[in-house]
């Protein structure tokens, strides 16, 4: 009896030591993934450009080093703003930036990063995550062999610096600004010029007196570009980008090509990013604003009411114009009209209700 159990013990710890030793073949053959990204932003601009590196260590860590993923700032391997176009091609299998900067590639793109008096960054994440806004970008850039996640929001953005008061609609006309996206088309309607600017040639345009004025973030990153140098006056509110959304895109075959579980790391790495990057922002940006106030002596005005329902009736026109004209814009300017509609009835009722609760009782 003895001998039997000495020889089954043996056999056990040999079933357990071959389990192990597989195990440790499988992992030790496990492949491994090396991908680059290229990011649209300035080299280790606060929260855009860092958030893209945390991101791309958790995704590691995750992995437990299965996937490396480096990072490259605009103008570091590519152009800024030809980051589309090499993560579409496979040149690069990652890209970080606001879909808005396609516009002229896919009108509809606009959508999933800003809508002129549209959602904030809540209810953009409501749209994503609930309400089928992250369906319907993935069908949209499925011709173009993109994967796409929301990764990043700013909140609701500063209207903006200029070079001169703004105190009616006239005082527009002629202006060159930088505003990409559909906030630029509803300006022009004011008589605004408007350019595509990267982030990195911004300052330089407006100190040379290239652009007249220029929207970029807030407080927090407006302060680091030093914008309050080359222009006096501040606007609010970000009526062109009531809660812009950044996005990671995937080159679509490489990432079917990945076992479900990196992807799922990927996915979910993401959307801690874009949860991380807006709460950076709610908290530095009154920070950096009163700064820009206080230090600075920054002219901060709100626009006049005449400005702002001017631009609101503005962006109803573009809208319909655009959806007018491409039929991938109307379907999906429909489907976010819809939950817009639904999502404020809802806001009307607790967080704007709120929001009056303490205006009231301050």
């Amino acid at each position: 009896m003895k001998r039997r159990d000495f020889i089954r013990g043996v056999g056990s710890g040999a079933i357990a030591a071959s389990g192990v030793a597989a195990t440790a073949s499988v992992q030790a053959g496990r492949r491994r993934y090396r991908w680059k990204l290229v990011t649209t932003w300035p080299p280790n601009f606060p929260i855009f450009q860092t958030g893209v590196k945390q991101f791309a260590k958790d995704v590691r860590r995750m992995s437990r080093g299965a996937m490396t993923i480096n990072v490259f700032a605009g103008g570091e391997l590519i152009p800024a703003l030809q980051t589309f176009d090499a993560v579409s091609q496979g040149t690069i299998e990652m890209g970080h930036g606001a879909a808005y900067y396609w516009a002229g590639k896919i009108p509809a793109a606009q959508f999933f990063t800003a809508v002129p008096f549209g959602l904030n960054a809540q209810g953009m994440n409501a749209w994503f995550y609930g309400g089928g806004g992250h369906e319907l970008w993935q069908a949209l850039y499925a011709p173009h062999g993109l994967m796409p996640f929301p990764m990043g929001n700013t909140g609701v953005q500063m209207g903006g610096w200029f070079r001169k008061r703004i105190d009616s609609l006239a005082d527009l006309k002629g202006l060159k600004m930088r505003i990409p996206g559909l906030g630029g088309k509803v300006i022009a309607k004011a008589g605004v010029n408007p350019v595509l600017l990267s982030g990195g040639e911004i300052y330089t345009a407006l100190e040379r007196g290239t652009i007249d004025a220029t929207e970029w973030v807030g407080p927090y990153h407006d302060l680091r570009l030093g914008l309050y140098r080359a222009a006096k006056y501040y606007y609010y509110p970000g009526w062109h980008e009531p809660g812009p959304a950044l996005e990671l895109t995937v080159n679509r075959k490489v990432w079917d090509d990945l076992p479900k579980e990196l992807q799922l790391i990927i996915s979910t790495a993401a959307m801690a990013a874009n949860l991380r990057m807006l709460s950076e922002f709610e908290a530095r940006n009154l920070e950096a604003l009163e700064e820009l106030t206080g230090k600075h002596k920054v002219d901060l005005r709100a626009f006049p009411d005449e400005v702002l329902q001017a631009l609101r009736r503005f962006t109803t026109e573009t809208l319909q114009e655009e959806a007018d004209k491409d039929a991938q814009f109307a379907k999906i300017h429909k489907a976010y009209s819809q939950f817009m509609t639904n999502n404020n009835g809802w806001r009307a009722i607790s967080e704007a209700a709120y929001a009056r609760a303490l205006a009231e009782k301050s």
